[in-house]
């Protein structure tokens, strides 16, 4: 996977576990816009939609929460060999 690919999935799973993207962008030092862009670009090359969004909340979906529950445990052990 790519760089910028490996960015994306950080960024959703930020998306994910803070289930906004206004508190995610703030954490990730980003603007809600690039953030969203980025999710919608993720999606778009997956194929398949990650998060269910309205104007008051973020959920992801059935295949956004397998995809959240997978990268979590592999994020974190990253993480702990740094």
């Amino acid at each position: 996977m790519q760089r910028d690919g490996m960015k994306d999935l950080l960024w959703f799973v930020a998306v994910a576990r803070e289930r906004s993207f206004t508190k995610a962008a703030a954490k990730l030092g980003t603007s809600q816009s690039t953030l969203s862009s980025t999710i919608k670009e993720l999606e778009a090359r997956l194929g398949v939609r990650l998060l269910t969004r309205t104007t008051r909340s973020v959920a992801p979906t059935e295949a956004g929460e397998r995809l959240f529950q997978s990268l979590v445990p592999r994020f974190e052990e990253i993480e702990a060999d740094l």
